[in-house]
């Protein structure tokens, strides 16, 4: 692992697969000019919008996103990470899908989200991700980068499971990414504090691509797309619009932290 900059996207994507697309390039293009070389688009970045239509137009969105994905990376030798987008399963239901691809194209982790958000919410919102989505089944992966580090995924909800991030540190995570779609009326709330708590608990860099702003009809997100360093210091905020969070990685702080505060070879249970 050396020192590196990585990006923390953040998007208001609307169902519009092409629009969503052609904005996330513009982003990634702007993070590539701030020096990025590890960037990750948030969860729902290519389509975000009604569960029927997503169900509907599922094959294309798959099919376009990991073209996007793949294409885009070649073309700025960039490493990224696609935070969250449906994958149909050939059962009436998609998968909620992570991909990490690298500057060659190359598909290098997968991960099918495992917590499934189906929430009553107090402010009279009900989100049922399960309708839709079939949840993963086995732990995220970690991928293994001599550049960058032990990389470990996740998607949104799954941040509020201690046990899964506890799982990729106990495999040697580094660095872990949390891209989200944060309801607007639990970020202000839970995002940051739980974001910290993984950072922390762990003593991992966190990157947390972020969804901001209205989508569709009642449907709004936090945003405050972050980085944060493995103390749980904040060391880049994206704010309420859609733009980039940037800072840098670096191995020596998080061998500092780890001196400091060995709490991960202080487990007991």
């Amino acid at each position: 692992m050396k020192s590196y900059t990585a990006a923390a996207i953040q998007m208001t994507s609307l169902p519009d697969l092409h629009k969503n697309l052609a904005e996330a390039g513009d982003l990634i293009e702007l993070a590539i000019h701030q020096g990025a070389d590890l960037i990750g688009l948030p969860e729902n970045f290519s389509f975000m919008g009604e569960e029927e239509d997503k169900l509907a137009q599922g094959e294309e969105i798959a099919r376009e996103t990991e073209k996007f994905l793949k294409t885009t990376a070649q073309r700025y030798q960039v490493t990224l990470l696609g935070g969250g987008f449906p994958v149909p399963k050939g059962d009436g239901k998609v998968c909620n899908t992570a991909l990490l691809v690298d500057p060659n194209g190359r598909e290098l982790a997968r991960y099918e989200k495992v917590h499934l958000f189906d929430v009553d919410l107090p402010d009279g919102n009900t989100y049922c991700e399960s309708t839709t989505v079939r949840a993963g089944t086995v732990f995220p992966p970690i991928y293994a980068s001599e550049e960058f580090g032990q990389l470990g995924l996740s998607v949104c909800y799954d941040v509020r499971f201690p046990e899964l991030y506890r799982h990729l540190s106990k495999q040697g995570a580094e660095v872990l990414f949390v891209p989200a779609a944060f309801t607007a009326y639990t970020g202000k709330d839970h995002w940051e504090v739980l974001l910290k708590a993984r950072a922390i608990e762990n003593t991992c860099y966190i990157i947390a691509p972020a969804q901001t702003g209205c989508h569709y009809g009642r449907r709004h997100t936090h945003g405050h797309a972050m980085i944060i360093d493995p103390w749980g210091m904040v060391l880049a905020d994206a704010g309420d619009k859609p733009g980039v969070a940037i800072a840098d990685i670096e191995p020596s702080r998080l061998q500092q932290v780890r001196r400091q505060m060995p709490s991960l070879k202080h487990r007991v249970f």
